[in-house]
């Protein structure tokens, strides 16, 4: 694929808000390729502002595709000092609208092309008037999306690759061009095997490496706080978190390479801004919309599961299964969080279609068992995307429970800005279809530093020393990728 200028047709003259949309027709191509998924995405990390989403085996059991893009047609970002992100966004997602049909064959639910990218946290405070005490040192768009005009996607129940691209008026290509490129970028790929991601242990990451925005005095007084919150009848659960960095000189892809090896996720993301990148391991979906129905799936409760086969490990995976699912508490604040969304949800579902589409259950992964259920309603006739960014953005299991207060609590007492951490990652396409993670385990790497960021539910009984306790362990999985890549220096072939 040739690298290219990113471009916007646009009339000399013509403002953002009348701008006629450009009618996109999308085109595809199947393609059956023995090509390892590393490979497609090692080659696409070299073209320019490439955006992957899953790109592991994971994938499998929940979106069923994986998609690598790059080389956009046109990027929009929004920064926090700039006014009013809703307009904007409902302007630029009007740029370009969708054809008549897709492709012969093409498989239902597939992304129809779009716009792929991230919404920050900190776009919640132009949803809810919020306080801005805490520090946004990192200074990363509040909302990034690029819109490609071509892309590869890999159907993982058919394992079957697509080649696709959208035909636009003035387009200097065909779209079968593009597609031919596109089919030359797999057969590079086919030809260019991934290096084997070094393996590291969790339990000798050297924790000495990294920097914390607290101090552990500060986090357990900040716990004892939200519990005082709590009794006084503030709000009954906080999703406190915080953040460590580390030096980071390696390839932010490698890091990808390693977590979806030895982490695979099904909504795994990688994103290269240029100036940023981000390596997101999430497991956890916040919205699909998809013919008129939104779902979201919070996770609330997780244990650890050992991927081995012999008897002993077995056992213990057994025991932390079932110990997951006895757990009043996890169910508690689980049922908090369903109750959450089924509010936030209702602002903008046809009245009496908002329901619990699976109750709670216990999902495996290949390192954790998690406890979570999915909230599903009709949208109303006429909702637009940014209609329902502003009813349920950001999720409900990452501020806590009721959600303003809660996030009035974080902004009081976390230092920094979350920025991507539990903001959302995915696609919003064409057709209206919608696929956003919460970006939990994520990693953003800028100015030469790995930023890890992890959390937990804080509620009425919460042990402060137990709770940094299993923010430590979460950032230990986060950074044992990062010190095994950075010490080992691996590099794709």
């Amino acid at each position: 694929m040739t690298q290219r200028k990113i471009q916007r047709i646009m009339t000399e003259g013509e403002s953002e808000t009348d701008a006629t949309s450009l009618p996109c027709q999308l085109h595809g191509r199947k393609i059956k390729a023995s090509v390892s998924l590393d490979a497609v995405s090692e080659i696409f990390a070299q073209l320019e502002s490439p955006s992957i989403l899953g790109g592991n085996a994971a994938v499998a059991k929940t979106g069923r595709f994986s998609l690598w893009a790059a080389d956009p047609f046109d990027v929009f970002e929004f920064t926090a000092n700039q006014q009013d992100p809703f307009d904007e966004l409902e302007a630029v997602l009007r740029r370009y609208s969708h054809g008549t049909s897709p492709p012969p064959q093409w498989p239902d639910g597939l992304f129809a092309g779009g716009w792929i990218g991230h919404f920050s946290y900190e776009l919640g405070r132009y949803i809810e008037r919020m306080p801005r005490a805490a520090v946004d040192d990192l200074a990363i768009p509040l909302i990034r999306l690029c819109f490609y005009d071509r892309f590869i996607a890999y159907d993982h129940h058919k394992d079957v690759f697509w080649a696709a691209a959208l035909e636009m008026p003035g387009d200097s290509e065909a779209p079968m061009e593009k597609i031919d490129q596109l089919e030359q970028l797999l057969k590079t790929a086919t030809d260019s095997p991934v290096s084997r991601p070094p393996s590291a242990s969790i339990g000798d990451v050297d924790f000495s490496a990294a920097k914390g925005n607290m101090e552990p005095s500060d986090y357990i007084r900040s716990v004892e706080r939200i519990k005082r919150y709590i009794r006084d009848g503030d709000v009954y659960q906080v999703n406190f978190s915080q953040r460590f960095d580390r030096a980071f000189t390696g390839r932010p892809i490698d890091l990808f390479h390693w977590q979806n090896r030895f982490n695979p996720s099904p909504y795994a993301a990688y994103i290269d801004a240029g100036d940023f990148q981000v390596v997101s391991t999430s497991p956890e979906m916040f919205i699909t919309v998809r013919d008129g129905l939104i779902h979201t799936q919070p996770i609330k409760g997780t244990r650890p599961r050992l991927n081995t086969e012999d008897h002993d490990s077995q056992e213990t995976n057994r025991r932390n299964r079932e110990e997951l699912w006895a757990s009043e508490k996890e169910r508690a604040e689980l049922n908090m969080i369903v109750d959450l969304e089924r509010n936030d949800i209702a602002r903008i579902c046809e009245p009496g279609t908002r329901h619990v589409v699976q109750p709670r259950s216990i999902e495996a992964f290949p390192t954790v068992y998690h406890a979570m259920a999915t909230v599903g309603g009709t949208l109303r006739r006429g909702t637009r995307f940014i209609d329902i960014l502003r009813a349920v953005f950001p999720g409900g299991s990452i501020t806590g429970a009721p959600k303003i207060r809660a996030m009035e609590i974080i902004d009081e007492l976390e230092p920094t800005a979350r920025s991507i951490y539990t903001g959302s990652i995915g696609f919003v396409g064409l057709d209206g279809t919608v696929c956003l993670n919460i970006a939990i385990r994520t990693v953003i790497i800028t100015a030469h530093k790995a930023f890890v960021q992890t959390g937990g539910g804080i509620v009425a009984d919460s042990d402060p020393k137990a709770e940094w306790d299993e923010t430590i362990t979460k950032a230990r999985a986060l950074l044992a990728g990062i010190e095994a890549v950075q010490e080992s220096r691996f590099k794709g072939s």
